[in-house]
């Protein structure tokens, strides 16, 4: 199948570049290219799952420490008004 017809692009290097933003490495970028020049959409779906799902994760991690350092300036500033 056609990648401009399989995914609503108007050209690979479209395609390419979407990767690249998603924050795709050169590696994984030419394995899911590879995927979708043989039409294997399942194999290419689980990658692409398995990314979004680190991605999610990173931004879980960045959460907590966000949250971390929410409570330890609460904490300072909570601090400061007692004194």
């Amino acid at each position: 199948m056609e990648l401009e017809k399989t995914v609503h692009y108007g050209s690979r290097e479209a395609v390419i570049q979407n990767l690249k933003d998603a924050g795709c490495t050169p590696e994984m970028m030419e394995c899911i290219m590879s995927h979708l020049d043989e039409d294997d959409m399942g194999e290419l779906l689980k990658l692409l799952e398995h990314h979004r799902s680190c991605l999610l994760g990173m931004v879980h991690e960045r959460e907590k420490q966000i949250d971390c350092l929410d409570y330890f300036v609460y904490q300072i500033k909570r601090n400061k008004e007692q004194k």
